[in-house]
């Protein structure tokens, strides 16, 4: 058995470096042991330099948003985390990731995480239409809410002024859609929709210099500018004071409230001053659910005139879910969760629950669990009662996250093992 498992090790090796999924492994100390080729095309450090620090060093400033932090500190899994941050190269980068504590012997002695590049389809469900080939204009925005209404409103006055514009907004809210609906606004029109996202910091003025050699007019859109160290805000903010506004038109974005992101040393005061004569906020998806029928029918629609399709829409079930989800990842999820569907469709004309991605209907059952004690004003329960069951009910599912291990529950709710079988026999009285 020994000689078969090392006749295999060229294989493990071979594997793990040509997979296209990035691998990091490391110790219970945040020291690295495995880092794979995919995982450094996508965080940008060499293999030395994660065995030269722990990680917990290298990313001191994001240490609670890693998964593999996390899942040392709770010794439990996490699927499907998405996350967006800047690599070592100034890129931002999105992926998915799956996280496993690894033990010996019931002893915790690391974690090793799998993460999924998904830049490249964010970027391309971040812009949806022009899959179809179509300018991306206010006209293609399929948004009814009221704080759209306004939103667009905002933007279309910035076109007509021309006046530099800045877009606040959650990732995935759609702030680069309404910056090029602006720029199709623009009267006169400018030649290009130049955006700058994503680039190496040193690129950026010189990028701008090539373009103010040309005789064109360009809508300039700098995309998440506080992800900028503040050296080079100072340099973008010396620059766009020599544009002309009459000739170019200059729209920033930015992912949260500016004031928070001045007080936190991450958005130069002065660069906000120049952009703050017009700031509009996009609201993130879960405050304007209403905008979801829309979008949907409309990406339908596409569909249907793109491939042929019958597919009509949701059934009331799905699109039940649909309006009691949270979106965490706001239009950017919606667009992905639609795609995963389309991908599957055949002669269907209604999306069905079965239809759903797994990982979608397991994120929907758990949201309607945690809601399924909000009774109707027929099912109304006394307070007590209520409450034991709200208990009972949050209790069981740590024990079944923990396959029901009394200790390792007891310890994850904060209380003595005695105290936690007390409740459970205590239960079962109102079975």
């Amino acid at each position: 058995m020994f000689e078969q498992q090392r006749q295999l090790i060229p294989f493990y090796i071979h594997a793990i470096e040509h997979i296209s999924v990035g691998i990091h492994a490391i110790d219970t100390e945040g020291k690295t042991l495995l880092y794979n080729a995919k995982m450094k095309e996508i965080e940008g450090y060499a293999f030395e330099e994660m065995t030269s620090h722990s990680l917990f060093e290298l990313f001191a400033f994001r240490k609670k948003d890693s998964t593999l932090w996390r899942v040392l500190q709770t010794g439990r899994k996490e699927m499907n985390v998405k996350q967006t941050y800047r690599n070592k190269n100034g890129h931002e980068i999105t992926t998915l990731n799956d996280t496993f504590p690894i033990f010996d012997q019931n002893k915790l002695i690391g974690a090793i995480e799998f993460a999924r590049d998904i830049t490249s389809l964010e970027k391309l469900i971040y812009q949806p239409l022009r899959r179809y080939g179509e300018p991306l204009t206010f006209d293609a925005i399929t948004a009814v809410s009221n704080a759209m209404q306004q939103v667009m409103t905002h933007a279309k006055k910035a076109a007509h002024a021309r006046i530099p514009v800045l877009l606040v907004g959650d990732s995935g809210t759609g702030k680069d859609l309404i910056a090029e609906s602006i720029h199709h606004a623009l009267l006169p029109t400018s030649d290009d929709f130049i955006t700058f996202f994503s680039r190496r910091d040193e690129q950026i003025v010189e990028n701008i210099r090539h373009y103010l050699h040309t005789n064109g007019s360009y809508t300039f859109f700098f995309e998440r500018i506080e992800f900028l160290s503040i050296d080079m805000q100072e340099q973008l903010l010396a620059i766009l004071k020599e544009l002309s506004v009459t000739k170019h038109m200059i729209i920033g974005s930015i992912g949260s409230d500016p004031i928070d992101l001045i007080g936190d040393g991450q958005l130069l005061k002065e660069l906000y001053y120049f952009f703050a004569n017009l700031t509009i906020s996009i609201p993130p998806l879960c405050e304007r659910k209403e905008d979801i029928e829309p979008f949907v029918t409309d990406y339908f629609a596409r569909h249907r005139a793109r491939f042929a399709s019958f597919i009509q829409g949701l059934s009331p079930e799905v699109m039940r879910l649909f309006m009691s989800y949270d979106w965490p990842g706001n239009l950017k999820e919606l667009e992905l969760l639609l795609d995963e569907i389309a991908a599957v469709i055949t002669n269907e004309e209604v999306v069905t629950f079965e239809m759903l991605p797994l990982h979608f209907r397991f994120k929907v059952q758990q949201t309607d669990a945690k809601t399924s004690l909000i009774l109707n004003d027929e099912q109304l329960l006394p307070l007590d009662e209520y409450l034991r069951d709200a208990e009972m009910f949050y209790v069981q599912n740590v024990l079944k996250m923990h396959n029901g291990n009394v200790t390792k529950a007891a310890t994850a709710l904060g209380m003595s093992r005695q105290n936690l079988q007390y409740r459970l026999r205590k239960w079962k009285q109102y079975d």
